[in-house]
């Protein structure tokens, strides 16, 4: 245990994540994780990690952090203008942060989450298998609960044959986060408890993101989507991208830290290579909806899948990915 940051300023939510709480949601439990996989993972590659090591989870306002040891650490996904002491830092490459710099972020520009990865990955007791903060049940992270000022956060060791070189990812790998975002769905599984009409206004219309919108989903606003004979169901599980739509049809899309079940039909999911998009939607920002099929989800999240097995695999190469 390495002490590595001690938090000046904790920002507007910033937690510690890694790739979430698997096998719990049947005991109540929230899987948990970071929002955004694609950004935390490949933070993590960046500085030589394995994608799930956990990361700081950064929400719009970032934190003032003070660096305790020299590092090599990345940040990527949402811009927020990441500062080293008076010069601002690159996103998606990894760089060096030395004992005494003060790492902080000087206001949004894009997207709505950034991801802070340390070589070495975070060092949190593990709870149920997992490093992930649970805001709601109060466990995992640091200390089950979001940074605040005082707090000193640690680091595993790194052996010096395994620090990495600075590496930078490809710009054609590097996402761009608009104001307007289309996300691809396959619908279902309770699509058959909405009329046609309602299933098109879904499918064509455009929603906005409304303030009450977190970690748990994105309640969005827009055409009310037509319901056949109400909008209850029998509770069931609850997964990552799932599009619920209560009795006043508009629809809430659900993200890591979503409810392990619900009571409302589902009219589609959002398919996976799609849900960094979605974790970087903020208020005011617009969605649109494209229908697509399973196998299509399919080869696009298997050409993602050897995108990240390329890179893991390039650890310890140094220069670009």
């Amino acid at each position: 245990m390495i002490h590595i940051f001690n938090v000046i300023k904790p920002g507007l939510l910033t937690t510690v994540q890694d790739l979430g709480r698997k096998g719990y949601q049947k005991y109540g439990l929230s899987v948990s994780g970071a929002v955004d996989y694609y950004a935390h993972r490949i933070a993590n590659i960046l500085v030589g990690n394995q994608d799930n090591a956990a990361t700081l989870e950064v929400t719009m306002i970032g934190p003032t952090l003070k660096v305790l040891e020299t590092r090599k650490i990345a940040i990527t996904g949402a811009d927020l203008t990441p500062y080293v002491n008076n010069s601002p830092v690159p996103l998606w490459r990894s760089f060096t942060v030395s004992e005494g710099d003060i790492l902080s972020f000087q206001g949004y520009r894009s997207g709505c989450r950034a991801y802070i990865a340390v070589a070495g990955g975070l060092d949190v007791e593990e709870t149920l298998g997992s490093k992930s903060t649970d805001l709601i049940s109060e466990i995992g992270g640091h200390h089950g609960r979001r940074l605040i000022k005082g707090d000193t956060i640690t680091a595993n060791a790194v052996h010096t044959n395994k620090i990495c070189l600075s590496r930078r990812l490809s710009t054609e790998l590097i996402p761009t986060y608009t104001k307007h975002v289309r996300v691809r769905i396959i619908l279902g599984p309770q699509d058959d408890a909405f009329t046609a009409k309602g299933i098109e206004t879904f499918l064509s219309s455009e929603y906005t993101v409304t303030k009450d919108s977190n970690r748990m989903g994105c309640r969005l606003e827009g055409p009310t989507i037509e319901h056949k004979n109400g909008a209850d169901i029998l509770s069931e599980g609850m997964f990552m991208g799932a599009i619920q739509v209560p009795q006043n049809g508009q629809p809430i899309l659900f993200l890591s830290g979503r409810p392990s079940v619900g009571g409302y039909t589902k009219i589609g999911g959002v398919i996976t290579v799609d849900l960094p998009k979605v974790a970087q939607l903020k208020p005011n920002d617009r969605v649109s909806i494209e229908k697509v099929t399973l196998d299509e989800a399919h080869e696009l999240l298997y050409k993602q899948e050897n995108i990240f097995k390329l890179l893991q695999a390039s650890i310890g190469e140094g220069g670009g990915l």
